[in-house]
């Protein structure tokens, strides 16, 4: 069966895609969105959302086209989500649309979020907007995967990011606790934190490593939310993350469980979760079948004395995880395991 979308669309659907990556680890809770308006089968402007609050990929766009001196009018927008057609942060999309007289709308993914759900679509067709949907859908899903799974289950995404020696230990007690990953690899830790909106530890890791659970080696406008299971309430009052102003839940003697976590966390548009603790934690999780995302890096270091990550393929999968490709962090191998 023939494809109902040409080369060329198929093409600016996917600089709208490239376009939308660059708002990551910057927009949370809404999701990366790019939009791009073509005429005369010439892209005239490009437009994503780039900060929480700012502009809206397809508003961008439209005062893009002006700046350069195009019209919109006329035009195609290729946006990767469908046009909002509510008043939040920003006033509705559909009206900036219709406003630029953007002839026709094509569009990556429906918004699954309650407060559009194909509404967005309905009114630009009422105004007479061309509208057609589901070019690279699954592309853009990809892409949006943290927001969709909010949406779909009201609770935040779980990645979780565990670095092993060359036997698979977490830790070498013969010595102070320290990183033994690479500076590359740091960097695309730091990397994946941006991308996350809360960070989480176990008691022992913040006993053992003191740590800030901070991004501080890539550029970010903002910082995470830090929480730490500690359920006995055994970790030291002068824990660094305890007293630096930034925002820590200290789950203690009111720890209800993962799941019930997982929709408090929910509730506060928490979208995607990092899960950084210790073999106790990461296990937790696993068996309880709440982990979507897993990578685990791989180091040529020996521990002297290591404490064993407990860790195997067969338990990943058991937790409905599959392995895909495999990367590179500096010096470290990636595994990464995915629902």
């Amino acid at each position: 069966m023939a494809s109902p979308w040409t080369a060329a669309e198929e093409g600016f659907m996917r600089r709208a895609l490239d376009v939308a990556e660059r708002g990551r680890g910057r927009v949370s809770p809404n999701p990366l969105v790019g939009c791009v308006l073509v005429k005369e089968d010439q892209v005239i402007a490009e437009g994503w959302h780039d900060h929480l609050g700012g502009l809206h990929a397809e508003q961008m766009a439209i005062h893009d086209a002006e700046k350069n001196g195009f019209s919109p009018n006329g035009s195609t927008a290729f946006v990767t989500l469908e046009p909002c057609n509510h008043f939040g942060r920003t006033p509705p999309c559909t009206e900036a649309l219709m406003w630029a007289g953007v002839k026709e709308v094509i569009v990556a993914h429906p918004d699954p979020n309650p407060t559009v759900r194909g509404s967005g679509f309905k009114v630009l067709e009422t105004a007479g907007i061309d509208v057609r949907f589901g070019l690279l859908q699954k592309e853009a899903g990809d892409q949006m995967r943290p927001f969709m799974h909010w949406c779909a289950h009201r609770r935040p995404m779980v990645t979780v990011k565990m670095a092993v020696d060359c036997n698979g230990s977490v830790d070498d007690r013969s010595a102070e606790a320290q990183r033994f990953t690479s500076e590359v690899c740091l960097d695309r830790v730091h990397q994946l934190r941006k991308e996350c909106d809360a960070i989480l530890v176990g008691a022992e890791t913040v006993e053992r490593d003191n740590p800030t659970l901070t991004i501080r080696r890539v550029e970010t406008d903002r910082q995470p939310l830090r929480i730490v299971i500690d359920p006995n309430n055994r970790i030291d009052s002068n824990a660094a993350l305890l007293h630096d102003g930034l925002e820590t839940l200290h789950m203690t003697s009111n720890f209800r469980g993962l799941e019930a976590l997982l929709n408090q966390l929910g509730d506060r548009e928490i979208q995607r979760l990092l899960v950084e603790g210790g073999p106790t934690t990461v296990q937790q999780f696993l068996q309880a079948g709440l982990v979507d995302e897993f990578y685990l890096v791989e180091s040529n270091v020996e521990h002297v004395e290591p404490v064993p990550s407990m860790i195997d393929d067969l338990m990943l999968q058991q937790a409905g995880l599959v392995r895909g490709s495999d990367d590179r962090w500096g010096d470290e191998t990636v595994q990464f395991w995915t629902r």
